[in-house]
């Protein structure tokens, strides 16, 4: 009995463990060595940080299986593992590339249970292994990420649970600025909060048109029609031939067939915040569908929400609308009732039953009237006096909402063409670019979005002479004040023998037209140039010279706006067909500054 025992007694005498040594090369993903890495190891005691040349070595560890974490501000965290079988001649070598991440997120969180006082102890997460919680003063911080999407998600015992999405073109310089975020809010559109719709995108303009092809060219027409510039889309949408296209989610693999059928709140949507006056109280959609019949037509609707309202909610203006059709319908919806407040305009889909459901509404034009606007006419209205044929209305003048935005470029960042300008187009809102502030108007005449030296707006070139209607122009309104009231144009044209002829006239609300006439300069060290004012009204000039690589070398148009100081002017800003040149007479826009 004791010798069996005896047999089965472990050795009192411990065995040495092997020993080893870790050691490695941290690089960056432009293959750039890392210096001031913190590397950390399982099982060892203490942290050790990249030399200059990014190489690292750690002695005396066990040779066995280990974690090993590299750490450092302004990059991604990585880490991988060693097993015993990595250790050669008792080194193992392990060479890491961290991701460069230095974004960051920040906001605040308010208890909109509380007078939307600032809420400590909120869970905020970005990932599963992300995530931060809000001090006394609500705020949180996400520091060394990359830039793409991501989805917030808010959690506090109390309180339901919240998310919020963030995309690339909400980091500006790097860093994504929430707007403040209200836990325990209900949502009045889905995924909005008030909170959210007090920071609504403002839709300035009462015409917005979407769509590729070209019916009633140029009035519609890809490089004409900008709806697809806004960014309150929520939901699933696409830029389609026919317009711009709220959808329905509708994904399996997302879990889109297990949602239920809801015919109070839009699955897919664009909302926007817009003052309602008398001169654009009836909206008028143009729209038709995909994936629609008669029998199961694609139901719909417009609602809004008063934010001026103790308790705001989501109303419906008149009736959920069915549409079947892939011809267009023109549906007027009245929005007297909201006359005198700025409210925010949702238009989408109902999803009206679950498993594979699949709908497109597809929208052609908002327009916004004192009537309803039919068919392919321009918006409803009265004309100017002294602007006869130009499409702008008293209404629209008066109705026309103000913007704050007083630097723009014409140079579009992202390029495109007739086959893929949904991204360009997106990305010109947080560029500041002239084609999402201002209002194209393109009279007889398409533009050109994408050249490198700006956006050129044009004269056909078989048009008669005529001095007093433009072939094409931009405008938009502007809170003119000092320090506000010198507008500055940087531009060129593409011919040094023939001018480009156009004009700035300043709108009043009061319908007073007055031409302005700038002071020029050409552009630096060019020698071929010509500026003239013609009869008072507008301006000739040649500079065939400028580009991105040599802005000084754009002719300068200054315009003096003082006389207008303390007034809501708007700004038409237009080519006309100054000679018979035989020629398209370009007017290509890479700057406009106010100050």
């Amino acid at each position: 009995m004791t010798a069996g025992l005896s047999a089965c007694q472990e050795d009192p005498t411990p065995q040495p463990e092997s020993k080893g040594t870790i050691q490695g090369t941290v690089v960056d993903n432009l293959e750039n060595p890392v210096e001031g890495v913190t590397v950390e190891i399982s099982d060892v005691e203490g942290t050790v940080t990249t030399a200059a040349d990014g190489t690292f070595k750690v002695e005396n560890v066990a040779i066995d299986r280990h974690t090993i974490k590299f750490t450092k501000s302004g990059y991604l965290e990585a880490s991988t593992s060693v097993s015993a079988a990595k250790f050669v001649d008792g080194v193992a070598t392990v060479n890491v590339t961290l991701q460069i991440a230095n974004a960051k997120i920040s906001g605040r969180v308010l208890d909109a249970q509380a007078e939307n006082t600032p809420l400590a102890g909120v869970l905020v997460s970005i990932s599963e292994t992300r995530n931060v919680t809000t001090g006394e003063d609500g705020t949180y911080l996400f520091e060394d990420l990359l830039i793409q999407d991501y989805t917030l998600t808010f959690t506090k015992q109390g309180y339901p649970t919240a998310t919020k999405t963030i995309a690339p073109s909400d980091f500006v310089d790097g860093v994504a600025q929430i707007a403040d975020f209200g836990m325990g809010a209900s949502e009045i559109l889905r995924g909005l909060t008030i909170n959210e719709l007090k920071n609504a995108e403002k839709w300035y303009y009462n015409a917005y048109r979407g769509g590729r092809n070209g019916d009633d060219y140029p009035h519609f027409d890809w490089s004409t029609d900008f709806m697809c510039t806004l960014h309150g889309f929520v939901g699933w949408w696409e830029e389609q031939n026919e317009g711009t296209t709220i959808q329905i989610r509708n994904r399996q693999e997302d879990g889109d067939w297990e949602r239920p059928a809801d015919d109070k709140m839009f699955d897919s949507y664009i909302y926007g915040s817009k003052q309602i006056t008398a001169d654009n109280k009836i909206l008028t959609i143009k729209a038709r569908t995909h994936a629609a019949s008669a029998e199961a037509p694609c139901h719909w609707g417009v609602m809004v929400v008063d934010l001026s309202d103790p308790n705001p909610s989501a109303v419906l203006v008149g009736d959920k609308q069915t549409l079947a059709s892939e011809s267009y319908t023109d549906i007027d919806f009245d929005l007297s009732a909201y006359v005198g407040k700025e409210v925010v305009i949702a238009i989408g889909t109902f999803r009206m039953e679950t498993g594979d459901y699949w709908k497109q509404l597809v929208l052609r034009r908002l327009a916004f009237g004192p009537e309803s606007t039919r068919d392919w006419n321009w918006l409803a209205g009265t004309e100017i006096t002294g602007l006869e044929g130009w499409h702008l209305t008293q209404e629209m003048v008066r109705s026309t909402m103000p913007i704050a935005q007083t630097s723009l470029t014409g140079v579009s960042e992202v390029g495109g063409n007739r086959d893929n300008y949904r991204d360009a187009y997106q990305s010109w809102k947080d560029a500041g670019h002239i084609g999402y502030w201002w209002s194209f108007m393109p009279v007889k005449k398409d533009p050109e979005p994408f050249p490198s030296e700006g956006f050129v707006i044009k004269t056909r070139h078989d048009a008669s002479v005529d001095l007093t209607k433009p072939e094409a122009y931009f405008y938009a309104k502007y809170a003119i004040a000092a320090g506000a009231d010198k507008l500055t144009l940087k531009a060129r044209n593409f011919n040094s023998a023939n001018p480009t002829y156009f004009g700035l006239v300043a709108i009043t609300e009061d319908m007073t037209v007055t031409p302005v006439i700038p002071t020029f300069t050409p552009g630096e060290g060019v020698e071929n140039y010509l500026g003239e004012a013609v009869g008072g009204q507008l301006f000739k000039f040649i500079n065939e010279d400028g580009g991105q690589g040599n802005p000084e070398k754009y002719a300068t148009f200054e315009y003096d706006l003082s006389a207008f100081d303390g007034k809501n002017v708007v700004l038409a800003l237009g080519v006309v067909k100054g000679e018979d040149s035989g020629n398209e007479d370009k007017l290509c826009m890479y700057s406009i500054t106010l100050n």
